[in-house]
């Protein structure tokens, strides 16, 4: 079975890409808390979280874990804002609970 110049293209291309030290998934995922952690806070990626951000490129399923994960913990920082909110007077003082 012979592969189609744009067959080829491709592959080459996805050779290309690699890099001499690729991460593997179980890397991916014991970094992928602290990659969510920068990417909700907006802060720059370390060049290990890089490599982090090119894994989850590549690999549909750690792409699934991460956006779960992010959904996840912007849903608990959107509910521990409320939760905040709610200790607040009209005035904005934190209410005093003792």
């Amino acid at each position: 079975m012979a592969l189609r110049p744009e067959q080829v293209k491709a592959l080459i291309a996805k050779v290309m890409d690699t890099r001499d030290q690729e991460s593997t998934c179980d890397e991916c995922v014991a970094d992928l808390a602290a990659f969510v952690e920068v990417q909700l806070t907006g802060k720059p990626l370390s060049a290990a979280l890089q490599v982090v951000q090119e894994h989850l490129e590549r690999c549909h399923d750690c792409a699934d874990e991460y956006h779960v994960l992010r959904q996840a913990l912007a849903a608990l920082a959107e509910e521990g804002g409320a939760m905040i909110a709610q200790m607040l007077d009209p005035r904005g003082h934190i209410e005093r609970r003792v």
